[in-house]
């Protein structure tokens, strides 16, 4: 006996009427853990791909310097941190997520001693709550002590800046969950520079950054060449 017409046009509905709320509670989840984020790591691939063309330098105790815009306009890295061979693979813009998705041509083919990270910033700008961002750190750390299990990883706290200053509590809380969770991993090291970019007031020192009250000059880098280059 065949099934009435009308009867699979129910069923047909029903299963369709699920399928819809599923991929609604997909997408709400998906933004819920994203902190409702999302950004297409795709936008780096000229940067990347200038990235994945660097040499891999010759000789042992190599560190990887990579992470946001605050890494990549270092122009005098090599110079200022030149007690140990090093590459800079900082691509401006991105977020923790970008680095876990570009960690292959940025850090893992290099197979570094050390690893300097600076993500963070432009993460909590995004409105990306720090419990979301530090997952995504656990995941890059899990990547890189898998393909170099003596590695050790260097975490550069988020900076204080002008222009940001309105994010100061959600960066104080990322630094604090960072900290924390490099204390509790011998490999893996928290390094403060937001307390020493802070004036006698307590605020930014607009002295050490350039007109975009974000970004840093000279005198900026020079300050974090004393704490990033002298005890690694």
């Amino acid at each position: 006996m065949s099934t009435p017409k009308s009867s699979n046009n129910q069923q047909f509905y029903r299963i369709g009427i699920i399928a819809i709320i599923i991929i609604l509670i997909s997408i709400f989840l998906f933004r819920f853990l994203t902190n409702g984020v999302t950004e297409n790591p795709q936008r780096f691939d000229g940067e990347i791909n200038k990235i994945a063309a660097l040499p891999v330098p010759d000789g042992e105790g190599l560190a990887v310097f990579t992470g946001s815009s605050s890494i990549r306009l270092w122009e005098d890295i090599k110079k200022d941190c030149a007690s140990y061979p090093l590459v800079n693979t900082g691509f401006g813009g991105s977020h923790m997520s970008d680095l876990l998705y570009f960690i292959d041509q940025t850090v893992l083919r290099f197979q570094p001693d050390k690893v300097f990270i600076y993500e963070g910033d432009n993460d909590i700008a995004a409105q990306k709550s720090p419990d979301a961002i530090l997952k995504t750190t656990k995941q890059v750390v899990r990547k890189i002590l898998s393909s170099k299990p003596d590695a050790t990883i260097h975490f550069i706290s988020a900076k204080p800046s002008p222009s940001r200053w309105e994010y100061k509590e959600q960066y104080i809380q990322f630094n604090s969950l960072l900290k924390n969770y490099c204390a509790d991993n011998p490999q893996l090291f928290y390094v403060d520079v937001w307390d020493k970019m802070l004036n006698d007031s307590g605020r930014p020192d607009p002295n050490i950054f350039i007109s975009d009250s974000l970004h840093m000059n000279r005198k900026g880098y020079l300050l974090w060449k004393d704490i990033l280059c002298e005890d690694f």
